[in-house]
């Protein structure tokens, strides 16, 4: 798909724009307003459903390896799991999944 360069800034205008008045919906709009607890209770779930989805591909089917199961991938999402788990602390947790990939990427060659 051949674009000129006047579409593609054109096509990035529209974009910045559009995502723009999505968070100006909620920080300008609703920012001052206090939320119903209903509303502020479901928003607390949201990283818990999002991060899973933005994990899993990399883990299950890595562009490192072609899209195949690697175990030093699937070695350091468990550590970070059980650390995450036992510690409810993001940061331990992370450091403990990139610990176990470097590692498990230095073992495996």
């Amino acid at each position: 798909m051949d674009m000129t360069s006047g579409e593609i800034w054109l096509t990035i205008a529209l974009v910045g724009i559009g995502t723009y008045l999505v968070r100006f919906s909620f920080i300008g709009i609703i920012g001052d307003r206090e939320m119903p607890e209903w509303v502020l209770r479901h928003l607390r779930y949201t990283p818990v459903a999002v991060l899973p989805g933005l994990v899993a591909p990399l883990v299950l089917w890595p562009a490192a390896t072609q899209g195949q199961p690697d175990p030093a991938r699937l070695a350091a999402a468990c550590a970070a799991f059980v650390v995450g788990y036992f510690s409810k602390n993001f940061i331990w947790s992370a450091a403990a999944g990139i610990g176990t990939l470097f590692l498990m990427l230095w073992v495996l060659g």
